[in-house]
């Protein structure tokens, strides 16, 4: 019994409050109260501090509670799919988190409490209103999975180049025009997608990420491409669709040569 009551799901529940049993359930470390339109999360949250993760998702949230805090134990975080334009000071005190879903709320930019939570292996912020990436996105180094897709984004600070651990890079659906040199620095990074942004060039940099497997780059408005990119070893696919080329570029065709997928 006492292991059962270490995950409480209250997912689709309708429920308006939290339940009585939630604050009973000792050692709590999971709770979902996920897809509950309405709900109120109270400041005694912050009592369930052996939680190790918490879903928030889909409930139209405006707000979350300073007391948030005080959940040093937590390592996931869903946030995705309300009304927040804001996080708590308090959640930069959550110092074990490594998963966090801030994806499809209101957020103009991305929240200055991120910033101290240096243990973020995954960070979602996806269908929001994000303008810009803030330059101390670079101290996020335990970062493999950054997922930006469908914002506004029109370029991104060098600093991203810090992210040495980054594995994949989601950009896609934003209205980036160009990309910094030092993404070339990104050398553990495995899939870059950048589909449907205004892209008329990339940086000849990218020829430098020796362990790309995906550079998706389709719809943007490249009409060349560098010749470093001949020389991606792990490249098994390159999407060059809707762009403005009339035959595949001698790139390209060296890539195909050697195995690697490409699509024009």
């Amino acid at each position: 019994m006492a292991s059962a009551r270490q995950h409480v799901d209250l997912r689709d529940h309708g429920l308006t409050t939290v339940p009585a049993e939630v604050w009973r359930a000792p050692g709590l470390r999971s709770l979902a109260l996920g897809r509950n339109p309405g709900l109120a999360i109270p400041e005694e949250i912050g009592a369930l501090t052996t939680l190790e993760a918490l879903y928030l998702d889909e409930s139209g949230h405006e707000a979350v509670p300073e007391s948030i805090g005080h959940l040093a134990r937590l390592r996931i975080l869903d946030l995705g799919h309300n009304a927040l334009t804001s996080l708590p000071d308090a959640i930069g005190r959550v110092g074990a988190l490594e998963v966090l879903y801030l994806s499809a709320n209101r957020f103009t930019e991305l929240p200055s409490q991120v910033r101290p939570l240096r243990s973020l292996t995954y960070l979602g912020a996806t269908d929001n209103r994000i303008a810009e990436l803030p330059p101390w996105i670079g101290e996020l180094d335990a970062l493999v999975e950054l997922r930006l897709h469908r914002n506004r984004l029109t370029g991104l600070p060098d600093a991203i180049g810090a992210l040495r651990r980054l594995r994949e890079l989601h950009l896609r659906d934003n209205r980036i025009a160009a990309m910094p040199e030092a993404v070339g620095d990104l050398r553990d990074l495995r899939h870059l997608e950048l589909r449907n942004n205004a892209l008329t060039e990339v940086p000849a940099t990218l020829g430098a990420l020796q362990r790309l497997r995906v550079l998706d780059l389709r719809q943007n408005r490249l009409a060349a491409l560098p010749e470093s990119l001949g020389g991606l070893p792990a490249l098994e696919k390159l999407d060059l669709r809707w762009n403005r080329f009339l035959d595949p570029p001698l790139v390209a065709q060296h890539l195909q040569a050697r195995g690697c997928v490409v699509l024009v």
